[in-house]
């Protein structure tokens, strides 16, 4: 294996094992391959012959156990990556669990893990019950476990297989993935990053995540399977990669790429994890998270987070009312919790200069009063030197001309003034 500066020697495993769980109270009155028969049409057929030839093979298990001989799941874990109390209460009135284990070689397909969830997403159908993914520890309902599997064309969306929890220390945020080792691949992680990127940045990851296991798999193609995959020391990672990792691949704007340096950082722990770190390229100045901050103003480049006018033409002048008119409404929803998932609200506003004002976009991290905003800023400002990527701001109420909500695939609310200029309407002199 020839090893250079920029590609990363990651070791491969032998195998890879998946375990589905699906609680039952009493013993099951369906078997595995009755149930699985059923889904004949509602699977892609490439999925179900899977399912249907791993059941017949040494590879896969289904075994019915009193719920007293397995390991009991941590309600707070499962609490934790979205368990409702309903399933909650049905795992604890459980008195069996169906255990379903398949076990195959790292590579594409995942063969373990596709077929895995089909049959245990069958069973439970069957029952009326629930899926319980151990390896996410997370309960899927049947339905949704079944609609993560590949269409006709094999494809899947990333954002199902793959969570992205984070926590917070003193030096930022602590991201993770957990999903990966699934692939055979090492989980990845990123610290200190601004509070304020937190669903922007859990986007990146999944977008880089997507671009890895591409790479990761394309190593395992050959016969044999190799002791090492080498992946590139700085992995690219563009909007597309994002989009696709959500399940949206037509959403995709032409985005730049950005660039993320990929670390081996291994356990010292051995039953802890390693991880693979991503960190800026070497050379960056500042800090990691200014890179961070610039790299999502990349990515999500629905709005522009620089933009001078001297005055403003009537489409401008409208702009800004509608934009003025709907502050009330979009700070209600922020307050409350009521904006969509996986959403940034950052708004636009204006900082003095001798040529006019310069027009700024920031994250909105809190909103108590009407009058002001705290958040970050998007961008670095010509105007003021201290107004730089992920720098605290406050905001004045009557300084905002714009709002906008992001997601991982641009904007997808507000943004009438950038709206006029992406159309090409000049400001009238």
């Amino acid at each position: 294996m020839l090893i250079t500066d920029d590609f990363l020697p990651v070791p491969v495993p032998e195998s890879l094992n998946a375990t589905y769980l699906v609680p039952t109270t009493g013993l099951p009155a369906v078997s595995a391959r009755t149930a699985v028969r059923g889904l004949a049409g509602r699977l892609a057929e490439p999925v179900h012959g899977l399912a249907k030839q791993m059941l017949d093979s040494p590879l896969m298990s289904v075994d019915v156990r009193p719920i007293s001989e397995f390991p009991e799941l941590p309600p707070d874990l499962l609490t934790a990556f979205g368990a409702s109390q309903a399933q909650l209460d049905r795992l604890a009135a459980a008195t069996h669990l169906v255990v379903v284990q398949a076990e195959y070689r790292p590579g594409w397909p995942p063969a373990h893990e596709w077929a895995a969830r089909a049959v245990a997403a069958a069973i439970a159908e069957a029952v009326d019950g629930d899926v319980v993914d151990v390896f996410g520890l997370q309960f899927l309902d049947p339905v949704a476990a079944l609609r993560s599997l590949p269409d006709e064309r094999g494809r899947v969306r990333l954002v199902d297989w793959v969570l992205v929890p984070y926590s917070s220390d003193a030096e930022g945020l602590w991201f993770t993935t957990k999903g990966l080792r699934r692939f055979g691949l090492l989980e990845l992680q990123t610290q200190g990053v601004p509070d304020h990127l937190t669903r922007a940045w859990g986007a990146v990851m999944t977008g880089a995540a997507r671009r890895l296991l591409r790479d990761w798999t394309d190593g395992l193609s050959g016969e044999e399977v190799p002791a090492f995959v080498q992946l590139p020391v700085l992995a690219t990672v563009t909007g597309h990669d994002i989009a696709v990792a959500y399940g949206n691949p037509e959403q995709h704007g032409a985005t730049a790429p950005v660039l993320l340096r990929l670390e081996l950082d291994p356990a010292t722990d051995p039953e802890a994890d390693s991880f693979l770190s991503l960190r800026p390229p070497a050379g960056h100045p500042g800090p990691d998270g200014r890179y961070f901050a610039a790299a999502c103003a990349t990515l999500f480049a629905g709005i522009q987070p620089d933009v001078r006018y001297a005055r403003s033409g009537d489409a401008m002048s409208r702009a800004i009312a509608t934009a003025r008119a709907g502050l009330g409404d979009i700070r209600a929803r922020f307050r409350a919790g009521r904006l969509p998932p996986e959403t940034q609200l950052v708004v636009k506003y204006g900082l003095p200069g001798e040529d006019g004002p310069e027009y700024v976009w920031a994250g909105v991290t809190s909103w108590d009063t009407p009058e002001r905003v705290v958040g970050a800023s998007a961008s670095d400002a010509n105007t003021d030197p201290t107004v730089r990527i992920g720098s605290p701001v406050v905001i004045e109420a009557t300084d905002i001309v714009d709002w906008a909500l992001l997601d991982s695939t641009g904007v997808i609310e507000g943004g009438w003034t950038q709206a006029v200029l992406d159309a090409g309407e000049k400001p009238t002199p």
